[in-house]
Order: structure tokens, then sequence, then C-alpha cells
């Protein structure tokens, strides 16, 4: 009993190797070269010689049954007896270095807000009107529909009414309001709403 029970696992084994794939494959090339009608009378021969060359010529693993010659099943080898682990020795008790307490949470970074700073810092903005101070108290801001709107529309155009009074400046007449002041005064009023 112990012997074909064996040998059931060295059959079973055996089917899943990849040499018996290998081989089925290579006789399925066989079987499609005679229904080319290239096989002739000896079609039979030449599935069965491709399916042989291809199980041979494909290189078994350790533990493949088809790389031994014997149907030998191996046993697991005994566990080594086991000793108990000698008792480590605590290392002398040091005292924890101080832990620094934890920074304040950062506010999350708006990737709105960046765009507009980038934007902010490539035109030429007079400082005095206070731009750099309102985009640093953006940031410190908590976010909401009010820092939105201002992120969103009333910054950019107010920042645009200046680009573009500044633009036409030679054609405005001379009782053209100033846009720095302008500027200014636009600033001063989003930073008096933001608190």
């Amino acid at each position: 009993m112990a012997t074909s029970d064996g040998l059931g696992r060295w059959v079973l084994a055996y089917l899943e190797s990849a040499r018996n794939l290998v081989g089925c494959g290579a006789g399925a090339v066989g079987l499609g070269l005679h229904f080319a009608g290239l096989g002739g009378a000896w079609w039979p021969g030449v599935v069965a010689g491709l399916y042989g060359a291809g199980a041979l010529l494909t290189p078994g693993r350790d533990g493949d049954p088809a790389g031994r010659g014997t149907c030998t099943t191996t046993t697991p080898a005994p566990a080594p007896p086991t000793t108990p682990p000698a008792e480590p020795t605590a290392p002398p008790a040091q005292p924890k270095p101080a832990q620094p307490e934890p920074a304040a949470p950062k506010p999350a970074a708006d990737p709105e807000l960046d765009a507009l700073a980038d934007f902010l810092g490539s035109v030429p903005l007079p400082a005095a009107a206070g731009v750099a101070e309102l985009v640093a108290a953006l940031r410190a801001a908590e976010p909401g529909p009010a820092v939105r709107l201002i992120v969103r529309h009333r910054l950019p155009v107010a920042v645009d009414g200046y680009l573009r009074a500044r633009t036409w400046g030679p054609w405005a007449g001379a009782d053209a309001p100033d846009p720095e002041r302008e500027l200014r005064a636009a600033v001063a009023v989003l930073a008096a709403e933001l608190g």
C-alpha cells in the first residue's frame, strides 16, 4: 500500500513538473504539424519524439521527480533538539534623553496659494503695497471660504488691475489714479477681512 501511495505521489509530481509541461507543449506542436499536413503517416512518432525531446531537454529542479531515477519519497529530517536560550542580562538602566516638545502642526499646503505666490514673486510689485505680507497672512490663516475667495479671485484681480494700469499708464490722463496706491488700498481691505 505504501509503495502505490509513493508511486501515486511521484506520478502527480511529474505531471505538474516543468519537464512534463514543456514536453506537452512540444507534443502539441507535433499535433499542429500533423493537422497542417506535414506529419504524414509518421505523425504519432513525430508527436512522441517532440514530447520526449522537450521533456529531456528541460532542466529539472531539485526535488523534481523527473530529475531522479527512483521513486523514493523523502521524509523531513528531525528537528534538532532545542535548548532553552540563556537569559539575557539587562544592560544598566540609562536615563532617557529628554524628548523635544512636538511642534505645532503646520497648516496644510495650499497648491493654489503656492501657485499664486510663485506668480506674485515673478511680477514687479511695489514692496510698499504689502502683497508679500498678505500672502504670509494667507498661509497662516485657517482655510475657509474667505481665504479661498481671496486666493482664487480677489487678490489676483487686484494685482491684474495694478499691472494693467501700469501698462496703460503712459496713455492715461493726468487725472488717472495712481496704480500703486490703488493696489495698496485693495491689499489693505483684503488684510482687514482676513483679520
